[in-house]
């Protein structure tokens, strides 16, 4: 990772989930699906991180551990200087109003019973922020800041669309003023239209609020407007990382490589040349051995090295890391 000049906000490191895999009557522990393997990132104040990759990759597995929403196998999670991982009771509970998530699903996400004013409302008893008429204050000032009248606060979900009720997920999460949001694809279940006024939204809360954000997404339209930096899982581990212009200008990884050229044009009859990959992904219960991707790397350099190395997150460029032991590093000329 790049060493720092401002302690960043979030730092993850060797951030490892396995579940066991249980068999048999008596349902012994015959092995693990390693879902996140030695994940290792960090994430600035006020800045977007994306997650990117296929859907099983970990990405949501990954946000869900650094929050203990599922709990790590091992690994280390700081946020502000504070190690998540140790914390316990009453502690975990006040670090849990500074650290947030968006659900990818507006549907599921909302308890039906509750009217949105109350789903939001939640959070401020919970953590003793504000209640009775100073709750009804601020749940009303939220659902605004998100694009929603106030008066909607006595309705419940299944009276509103799919992006009012992801709006009102997101105000549910700011209600606590967190510094840091898990976006876990957040987009992803909303129409073109609606996606593109959620994005907006989320930019313009960073602005106004300082936020820092982990962006899980599989769609790289989104990730190029909406990222600062981008990580690219593939099969539980992180095999690229670099700024966003550098990675869509000059992708290094071929997994990366092949996503890009995945992207639709929005250019009419313009064509990008695929790469296509051949094989399936391996599965996460018996990843192959060394580089995770080396089954189905295109890479014209590839030879046996690559099924017995674990090739470690390196700077081939600066800024930009590629987990890849036939990619060689860029020259850089001397000033």
């Amino acid at each position: 990772m790049p060493p720092a000049t401002v302690a960043p906000l979030l730092s993850v490191r060797g951030l490892t989930k396995h579940f066991p895999v249980r068999r048999g009557l008596l349902q012994r522990v015959t092995g693990a699906v390693k879902a996140v393997d030695d994940v290792s990132f960090d994430v600035a104040r006020g800045e977007t991180l994306a997650l990117v990759g296929e859907s099983g990759c970990g990405k949501t597995t990954t946000g869900r551990a650094l929050l203990r929403l599922v709990e790590p196998t091992r690994g280390s999670v700081h946020f502000g200087g504070t190690d998540i991982l140790a914390l316990k009771g009453e502690a975990l509970r006040r670090m849990r109003r500074h650290m947030q998530i968006v659900f990818q699903d507006p549907y599921g996400s909302l308890n039906p019973r509750m009217t949105v004013g109350e789903a939001i409302r939640e959070g401020l008893l919970v953590h003793r922020i504000a209640e009775g008429h100073e709750a009804d204050r601020r749940v009303a000032r939220l659902l605004e800041e998100v694009g929603l009248r106030a008066e909607y606060a006595s309705r419940l979900p299944h009276e509103f669309s799919g992006g009012q009720r992801q709006r009102v997920g997101i105000a549910r999460a700011l209600a606590v003023e967190p510094s840091f949001i898990v976006c876990d694809e957040p987009v992803s279940a909303l129409d073109v239209s609606v996606q593109a006024q959620v994005v907006n939204l989320l930019r313009d809360l960073q602005r106004d609020r300082g936020l820092s954000y982990l962006f899980i997404a599989h769609d790289l339209a989104v990730v190029s407007h909406m990222a600062d930096r981008v990580a690219v899982m593939y099969l539980g581990r992180i095999v690229e990382l670099a700024p966003r212009a550098a990675l869509f200008a000059g992708a290094r990884m071929p997994y990366t490589k092949a996503l890009l050229s995945a992207v639709p044009v929005p250019v009419p009859g313009a064509v990008r040349r695929r790469m296509l990959l051949q094989g399936d992904p391996p599965s996460p219960v018996d990843p192959p051995p060394g580089c995770v991707f080396h089954p189905r790397c295109p890479h014209p350099a590839k030879d046996a090295a690559c099924t017995r190395v674990v090739p470690p997150l390196e700077e081939k460029a600066p800024g930009h890391f590629v987990a890849c032991i036939k990619e060689p590093p860029t020259s850089v000329p001397s000033p």
